[in-house]
């Protein structure tokens, strides 16, 4: 009898910064009085050192940390938004995670990315019996004075898929491959194209997603009265309801979209959705997910007697999503929001002009410190430092040559000291960094991010992310490493 494949763990990322759309529409209403209709409610906004790689980090960590142990067979990240077209994304991420034994792939071309990216694990998992976890990101740039960037949002959702400890398995799962243009992205362009909506809404959403949705239910041998959670991502208001309604689902069972909370998110918001079904979702409910672009997906999933135990053990009572959303704090600021994306050009002054080119073979030799955030723990006394060098740190021990490789990316730490720098060049000024002691110990010196001046202190309280560390311009290459941020 072939186990069960579903869902093991589920996790989400958004970014701490949140913009009022009121203050995008005042800032651009002279030019575009359409905007205000639009100016309610607020979006997700990634900082400066983040993009859909390090997100994509994020919400994965949140699955790994809680549940760790289990071994991952293949680390998939989905997105639109990739940073690099020929260097794998995914690899970064496995590095990051510590997952450099776990095979990596980069999926994308659509907004249903993510969704076909965990079509893929659960073929994955039932045919070679591994776990594969699967991160869906996007950060999308927008043109000034648009409606992308009024109802986009920034953030990544990860799911685990294997067939120990499922919290919901899968029933059935169909697709619908369709060259339809509801909007695209030359890859020489910065900006989407999006065609009109009641046009999408009309021969879009409601002929191709029934189409999947039909054939994904009779796998599943369930109705669509059926369904208890029917995620449908969509920016078309009330698409999801107008869908349900021809398909037969209840009202009652449309998930709420978000996007009056954190905007579109892209190939991460149908997983997104998926994460707020099942911190909702009870033993037995029926979950109909969807994504839609260049055709629809639609996957069937039964939420199981697991799924509350590690819902309460795991998560709390927020839930996945509702601990993300109450982590905001505003960004307050439209022309800084412009400059995180590069939208404007600004002056950045002479200490910004430096070569910040990459040396590859050092890079290389220290991947495990960088992407993994390793230092030695010695194996005479105990002793965990970072960097790893050759000698142990501890004056009573000097042990020669006893230093086994000691991840820190988990370690909770304290701020010793710290420096607010106005004349080294930040994008965020000013530069936050200082002295960062662990808790297990061992300590380093690192760049503190998402804080505020009256935040930071002596002692405060604070875990590591990955980031962007710096961006060489000239070449198009992104380095990648972690830095601290205030606890939650």
């Amino acid at each position: 009898m072939q186990a069960d494949i579903g869902i093991t763990g589920y996790g989400c990322y958004l970014p701490r910064y949140r913009l009022a759309r009121e203050e995008m529409a005042r800032a651009n209403a002279w030019f575009n009085s359409a905007l205000k209709g639009l100016g309610r409610g607020e979006r997700t906004v990634a900082g400066w050192d983040e993009d859909s790689t390090t997100m994509a980090v994020e919400a994965a960590r949140t699955i790994l940390r809680r549940d760790p142990g289990r071994r991952i067979g293949m680390v998939c990240l989905a997105s639109t938004t990739h940073p690099f077209a020929d260097r794998q994304n995914a690899g970064i991420v496995a590095g990051a995670l510590d997952l450099t034994d776990a095979e990596t792939l980069d999926a994308g071309g659509s907004l249903r990315a993510g969704t076909t990216a965990l079509r893929l694990a659960f073929d994955t998992a039932a045919s070679r019996g591994v776990d594969v976890l699967v991160s869906a990101s996007d950060k999308r740039r927008t043109q000034a004075a648009s409606v992308q960037e009024m109802r986009y949002g920034d953030g990544a959702a990860a799911m685990r898929v294997g067939s120990e400890g499922v919290l919901a398995r899968l029933r059935g799962a169909s697709t619908r491959a369709r060259d339809f243009n509801a909007q695209f992205r030359a890859s020489d362009r910065r900006y989407d194209y999006a065609w009109e909506e009641r046009w999408v809404r009309d021969e879009g959403l409601l002929k191709i997603v029934p189409e999947a949705v039909g054939r994904a239910l009779e796998a599943a041998g369930a109705a669509a009265a059926d369904i208890a959670h029917f995620c449908l991502p969509s920016m078309i208001p009330r698409a999801g309801t107008a869908v349900a309604r021809r398909l037969g689902i209840a009202e009652g069972a449309v998930c709420d979209t978000l996007l009056g909370q954190i905007g579109d998110t892209g190939a991460a918001h149908p997983l997104l959705m998926l994460a707020q079904a099942l911190d909702a979702a009870r033993p037995g409910d029926l979950i109909l997910l969807t994504g839609f672009g260049s055709g629809c997906d639609a996957m069937v999933l039964e939420a199981t007697e697991a799924l509350p135990a590690w819902r309460d053990r795991c998560l709390g009572d927020a839930g996945a999503v509702g601990a993300m959303l109450a982590r905001s704090k505003p960004l307050g600021n439209y022309q800084k929001f412009l400059a995180f994306n590069d939208t404007v050009a600004l002056d950045h002054g002479m200490r910004a002009e430096v070569d910040k080119g990459s040396p590859m073979t050092l890079l290389n030799r220290k991947q495990e410190m960088t992407l993994g955030l390793h230092g030695g723990k010695c194996r005479a006394c105990g002793t965990v430092q970072f960097p790893r060098n050759r000698y142990c740190v501890n004056p009573d021990c000097n042990a020669l040559d006893s230093q086994d490789e000691h991840r820190f990316a988990e370690s909770p730490a304290r701020i010793m000291s710290y420096t607010a720098d106005l004349l080294t060049y930040s994008p965020n000024p000013p530069a936050y960094y200082g002295m960062i002691v662990f808790d297990e110990g061992g300590r380093m010196m690192a760049d503190i991010t998402d804080i505020d001046p009256e935040q930071i202190a002596v002692d405060l309280p604070v875990e590591m992310t990955f980031r962007i560390k710096d961006i060489d311009r000239q070449r198009g290459f992104v380095k990648y490493f972690w830095k601290a941020v205030p606890r939650n």
